[in-house]
């Protein structure tokens, strides 16, 4: 991708200051794109923009957002939308693994509220962007999502009796896989130019994945992450590893895939449940229901 020209190109990086977003930014910029920069942290935020500033050809901007209320992701599309006139790509990449069970403000369960409902608001609220230049959406979705038998009926995300922090995970994922599909299936319908993916970045110790999970957990990746990089690396994935399909999929000119599901840089089937399109669309429905955002495109 070293000899890709993205100057021109807008692209948006939720949950890039750090870990695989913050790689998959970095890329971009390097590439000469101009990047929306998104977290939380507004100093290391900072820190990424000026790294991508410091490129030959990138540009970036900070805006920063809780993606677990849909008040402040719409504020954040509201952001972008004033700030650039089309958008190339947007990267959902901002989530996590929450071990303790809560509501959010909007009385969503958490870990679905930022890993799926965000995404879902966000590329609803940017789709005029994104379909005036054609763009990408590719959300981070995990091979969790292969833990199956989960529900998307209203109940069962408002709730958190008898949460599992791991099966919360799983469900985000598997709503992640699902909603790429739904939109794609859309987009296909309304003779879209846009395309959807998803993809499974990889085992990845010591991202900021890892702050919400187990502490056993929390102690193994940090750990691991403190091991030489050829050990680390023969182990598991790194972020820059993680972000090599998303900047794959934006920058190789010869990707024509969409709606699919990828690992490696290749597509790769799903679970028979994640290829379910009854079940698609009672997500799609249940998210319009909890966020109030409705595309416009025809089911």
């Amino acid at each position: 991708m070293e000899y890709v020209d993205l100057s021109g190109d807008t692209y948006v990086v939720t949950g890039s200051t750090s870990g695989i977003g913050k790689e998959t930014a970095l890329s971009l910029g390097r590439l000469g794109a101009h990047v929306v920069v998104h977290g939380r942290d507004e100093k290391r935020g900072k820190e990424v923009v000026n790294s991508i500033q410091g490129t030959e050809d990138g540009s970036a901007e900070l805006r920063t957002a809780d993606l677990s209320e849909v008040g402040q992701v719409r504020g954040f599309a509201e952001e972008v939308r004033g700030s650039v006139d089309s958008l190339d790509g947007l990267v959902n990449n901002a989530g996590g693994w929450f071990s303790e069970g809560r509501l959010t403000p909007d009385g969503v369960e958490y870990t679905f509220a930022v890993n799926h409902l965000a995404p879902f608001v966000l590329t609803g609220e940017l789709m005029s962007l994104l379909e005036g230049s054609g763009g990408d959406v590719i959300t981070t979705s995990s091979s969790a999502h292969r833990s199956g038998g989960h529900s998307f009926d209203v109940d069962s995300v408002t709730s958190v009796d008898g949460y599992s922090g791991f099966s919360a995970y799983c469900r985000s994922k598997l709503a992640n896989v699902l909603f790429t599909r739904e939109l794609d299936r859309r987009f296909r319908l309304a003779d879209s130019s846009v395309k959807a993916n998803c993809f499974h970045p990889g085992a990845v110790p010591g991202t900021g994945f890892s702050r919400g999970t187990p502490l056993p957990f929390r102690i193994a990746a940090k750990a691991a992450s403190a091991l030489p990089e050829p050990v680390v690396s023969a182990l598991f994935s790194t972020p820059t590893d993680g972000a090599e399909t998303p900047v794959y999929l934006i920058a190789d000119p010869s990707v024509e895939v969409s709606g699919r599901y990828l690992k490696a840089c290749r597509t790769t089937d799903p679970t028979e449940e994640a290829r379910d399109d009854g079940k698609a669309r009672r997500l799609w429905e249940t998210s319009e229901e909890l966020s109030g955002v409705s595309y416009g495109l025809t089911g």
